[in-house]
């Protein structure tokens, strides 16, 4: 495990301290489970894009009609 200090707006830090006792997670779980969700939907955004960038028209126009 690592350390990391972050900076965050008082508000936002209250709000973190507020849901993450709520769930029963201390500061560390809930910052922790945060960052992993994030990091997962922007790896998944930049598959997304690879594979659309490597995409054909024709492909999505042919497949699309299929079951029309």
């Amino acid at each position: 495990m690592s350390t990391l200090t972050i900076e965050l707006p008082d508000s936002l830090k209250e709000s973190i301290e507020e849901l993450a006792a709520k769930e029963g997670y201390s500061i560390s779980q809930f910052m922790a489970s945060a960052d992993g969700e994030k990091l997962a939907v922007m790896m998944t955004m930049d598959y997304l894009r690879r594979e659309a960038a490597s995409g054909r028209r024709e492909d999505f126009d042919r497949l699309s009609r299929i079951g029309a």
